[in-house]
């Protein structure tokens, strides 16, 4: 994982799992399907989130994982 930082406190920024209530990560669906044979039928690309948070302040940042 990349290090990141606050861009208001200036420290190193937490990385944390969001997920729903009913204990389901998140998914971010792209509009390029999969690669192969899944794509041919019409499946798109997911992509994880990335979230990471600020010990001091709290600021929420997420990021699409390639």
């Amino acid at each position: 994982m990349t290090t990141r930082r606050c861009p208001d406190c200036g420290v190193t920024m937490e990385e944390m799992e969001l997920r729903t209530e009913d204990g389901f990560t998140l998914n971010l669906v792209t509009n390029e399907p999969k690669p192969g044979v899944l794509g041919g039928l019409g499946l798109k690309e997911k992509l994880k989130p990335v979230t990471v948070v600020c010990p001091e302040c709290g600021l929420i940042r997420q990021y699409a994982e390639e």
